[in-house]
């Protein structure tokens, strides 16, 4: 990725995943600091008025949506593992997330720009090269210009390359890697970085040098297009507005990307 004052990253969040009465996250706050919205789809939160709701918040701060496919897994809020999905079954129940969030957006005027799946569904299709073949295939069936947003040197980036579709390489703010680039699992340690300070000098040194450092000091250079914040961290909104102010002061435009493939 080219740096500097012309440089330009995203900055997404996961968004939407309420469900009924149940709040999760600062929606409206966040909506006002990001680039992108990964919309809960119904699957692991989110129902119909909450994605109306989002994406009507998302159309009024000019952020771009896309859809956050998962398991069916409403009870453990799609963070628990499904070994026994079955990858065809899964590519059908990504189109049909993918198809309901398409659809609410398209009754509010508004364009679904990309996907990126969940939790456990994305640990998942990050070393299961079917899964990930499943979601690419899924994005082709519904929409093959959608922006696929991947975390890079996994199976779910190559997935996408070799499919065509249009990647947005991803890394995380506030989540600690491993030396083989995975995630560090939730409830070890390390695995969440709450310190906004400690987040937003992250995220500018790993833009900056492109790539990002493991939790035992294993620098793993990738390309980087979107910046990811949990928005059901508690210091999300706080987090989230330091990590964009410090890489505008940086040089860098915030935006999502449109463009480029494989």
């Amino acid at each position: 990725m080219a740096q500097g004052s012309n440089a330009t990253v995203d900055l997404n969040a996961d968004l939407g995943e309420s469900f009924g009465p149940w709040q999760m996250g600062s929606d409206a706050e966040m909506l006002k600091i990001v680039s992108s919205a990964n919309v809960a789809c119904g699957f692991h939160g989110g129902d119909a008025m909450i994605m109306r709701a989002t994406i009507e918040l998302a159309k009024a701060n000019g952020v771009a949506i896309g859809a956050h496919p998962g398991y069916n897994d409403i009870w453990g809020f799609g963070r628990r593992a499904m070994p026994n999905e079955r990858p065809e079954d899964l590519k059908w129940q990504a189109v049909y997330q993918i198809g309901a969030l398409r659809t609410m957006a398209a009754a509010i005027g508004l364009d679904l720009h990309h996907v990126k799946a969940h939790g456990a569904l994305s640990n998942r299709a990050m070393v299961d090269r079917e899964v990930a073949d499943a979601i690419a295939g899924a994005i082709q069936a519904v929409d093959p210009e959608l922006v696929f947003y991947v975390l890079p040197a996994t199976r779910l980036e190559e997935a996408g390359r070799e499919a065509g579709l249009r990647l947005a390489r991803e890394i995380f703010a506030d989540r600690g890697y491993e030396d083989d680039a995975r995630l560090v699992a939730r409830g070890q340690p390390g695995a969440i970085i709450h310190d906004p300070d400690e987040a937003a000098d992250r995220a500018l040194k790993m833009v900056e040098e492109g790539a990002v450092t493991s939790i035992n000091g294993v620098k793993l250079p990738m390309a980087i297009d979107t910046i990811c914040v949990h928005g059901d961290n508690p210091a999300a909104v706080a987090l989230a507005d330091l990590v964009r102010n410090r890489l505008e002061r940086a040089g860098w435009t915030i935006g999502p990307r449109n463009s480029g493939r494989g």
